[in-house]
């Protein structure tokens, strides 16, 4: 039984890292009764809840080149087409990022519009409605995620340790006493993961929930690239 010891502490440390992760994601999840921000979404909301600033950047990029205004080239580089004016403060985050030359790869402007003032706004618009999650309660939800990571990575190197310190015959046990927290750890880590549960509060998730997605920018703001035909989603690099 030189094994059980290292099972019991697989077993502790799994169980204080869940909860800690349990605890953290329920709190940046906020009331899970009606929804404090009820009303409608922008799409630009609607990315930022489902995919953060840099949803909200993608679909930026992809609005402009459907309008064209941008052209999104298969290469990763956008190019203005159309500075005359008018859009929204989104677009215009876009155009100042690309610069005077009219020209520039996606990878460099990605932090540089997801970093912008609109979008900054945006998000402390959703927290105050309740419907994002604060950032300080996304730093806890991602210290809870290193945490069962580690629980996991720990729980998955002392049973490989008490497999070798047993018999052949009793190692289906200790692989079966181990099952348990390394499944623990795996689905709480797995299910913590959805960029839904990071950016948005429950109360966010319910309204993005209740979006259709036959508009093809609401498909984007919501379910990412991975709508998108081929040729963009080389452009955003997403391919």
């Amino acid at each position: 039984m030189l094994w059980f010891p290292l099972l019991l502490v697989a077993c502790a440390v799994t169980a204080v890292a869940c909860a800690r992760l349990c605890r953290a994601a329920t709190a940046a999840g906020g009331p899970g009764g009606g929804a404090s921000g009820e009303g409608e979404l922008t799409l630009g909301e609607a990315a930022f809840l489902a995919g953060g600033p840099g949803r909200v950047t993608e679909l930026a990029l992809v609005s402009m080149h459907r309008a064209r205004r941008l052209l999104l080239a298969r290469t990763g580089w956008a190019t203005v087409v159309d500075a005359s004016g008018g859009g929204d403060e989104l677009e215009r985050a876009v155009l100042g990022a690309i610069g005077p030359g009219g020209q520039a790869p996606v990878p460099r402007l990605r932090p540089v519009v997801a970093g912008a003032a609109c979008v900054r706004r945006i998000e402390e618009g959703l927290v105050a409605r309740g419907l994002a999650v604060p950032g300080a309660g996304r730093r806890e939800v991602a210290a809870g995620l290193r945490a069962v990571r580690g629980a996991f990575l720990l729980a998955l190197a002392l049973g490989t340790v008490a497999a070798a310190l047993v018999e052949p015959a009793e190692r289906a046990r200790v692989v079966a006493g181990f099952v348990l927290p390394l499944t623990a750890s795996g689905l709480c880590w797995a299910i913590a993961r959805s960029p839904r549960g990071r950016w948005a509060s429950h109360a966010g998730q319910r309204l993005l929930a209740g979006l259709s997605a036959e508009d093809p920018l609401t498909a984007l703001a919501t379910r990412g690239p991975a709508v998108l035909e081929p040729e963009l989603r080389s452009a955003l690099g997403r391919a």
